[in-house]
């Protein structure tokens, strides 16, 4: 099959395309599927820059989103049968193979059936970074109707899909983005307060505009220092939660004065710690995300489409573009 790959870590051009061996037979619960479109996500590229912190397997396929056509299905697969349309997240971890590919075993547990709706290009990017923005929000962070959630970079994969999903909760968000043109971008996704982080201070916006309160949930989806200023944006009691690793530089004092509550969100887990309900989880939120994206209450936008063989230019512009909405590739 075609398919990209690496040998070693490095920079995207460390991305070959070309023929590399199938993945073989489904075990009894996995699910044969022949990609028709890829995901594309900043673990991948992270994954592709340090491999050895990650649990693959040289030649790596990279990608984790993929979209596409049930093959063959496993002896005690009984949800899906060939032909079925299904879209999924599973990262190449623990002697699987990333998305970067032709054909993908996946574990049945993790798949879903496609949204009616949507394209393979749309669906493909809607797994990874809807699934972290669900778990952020309703899972880790406990959203109700009525709060004031702060999401950061809300132009992004999951700044996009988190504006969403607390919109549908009933929430009022307040979201940052860098330029007048994502600013718009946000405004037509729902998002009740804008900041550019480039010319205001986001702390003292937050805190005017919830009439010196601050929020009830902070969202970080960029890093320490973001990280730390929401430990002053969220109000006592709130919660805070993170896709990115605490460093030791934080100062926690601020979140111990106001009693925060604080989250890690990272979907990868269940299929780097081999969680079996975790994974039947995160494929009911795609079943609950399909549902919602064929009523027309969510969609995705895609900022750029890209052919497979592609793959290195793909990853060069999500790294140096940092685009509006998701990166897709087509088999």
């Amino acid at each position: 099959m075609k398919a990209a790959f690496f040998h070693k870590g490095g920079v995207a051009d460390v991305l070959q395309y070309g023929d590399i061996a199938s993945p073989g037979d489904c075990n009894e619960d996995q699910v044969l599927v022949r990609i028709k479109a890829i995901g594309i996500n900043p673990i991948d590229c992270k994954i592709r820059t340090a491999p050895e912190r990650f649990p693959v397997t040289f030649p790596v396929i990279p990608g984790c989103d993929g979209a596409g056509i049930v093959e063959k299905v496993g002896a005690k697969v009984d949800k899906f049968k060939p032909g079925d349309e299904v879209y999924f997240s599973q990262p190449g971890f623990n002697n699987r193979q990333g998305t970067y590919a032709d054909y993908v075993l996946v574990d049945a547990s993790l798949l879903a059936l496609k949204p009616q709706s949507l394209s393979f290009e749309q669906a493909a990017a809607v797994p990874l970074v809807f699934i972290t923005a669900w778990e952020a929000l309703h899972d880790r962070a406990r959203i109700t109707r009525d709060q004031v959630v702060l999401i950061h970079a809300g132009a992004g994969g999951v700044g996009h899909a988190a504006i969403q999903l607390a919109k549908h909760a009933g929430a009022q968000v307040i979201t940052t983005v860098s330029s007048e043109k994502k600013a718009q971008f946000v405004k037509d996704l729902g998002a009740d307060c804008i900041i550019n982080y480039c010319t205001q201070d986001i702390v003292a916006e937050v805190l005017r505009w919830t009439g010196g309160k601050g929020v009830d949930i902070a969202f970080d989806t960029v890093g320490p220092v973001v990280l730390q200023s929401c430990f002053r944006c969220a109000k006592p009691y709130g919660d805070v939660v993170t896709i990115l690793q605490a460093t030791a530089e934080i100062d926690w004092s601020e979140a111990r004065k106001r009693n925060l509550r604080f989250s890690h969100e990272l979907m990868l887990s269940p299929v780097l710690l081999e969680l079996k309900e975790a994974k039947h989880h995160q494929a009911d939120i795609l079943r609950q995300c399909a549902a919602l994206f064929d009523s027309k209450q969510l969609r995705v936008v895609i900022a750029q489409s890209f052919p497979l063989a592609e793959a290195a230019a793909a990853q060069r512009y999500l790294e140096q573009q940092h685009p509006s909405g998701k990166l897709v590739m087509v088999a």
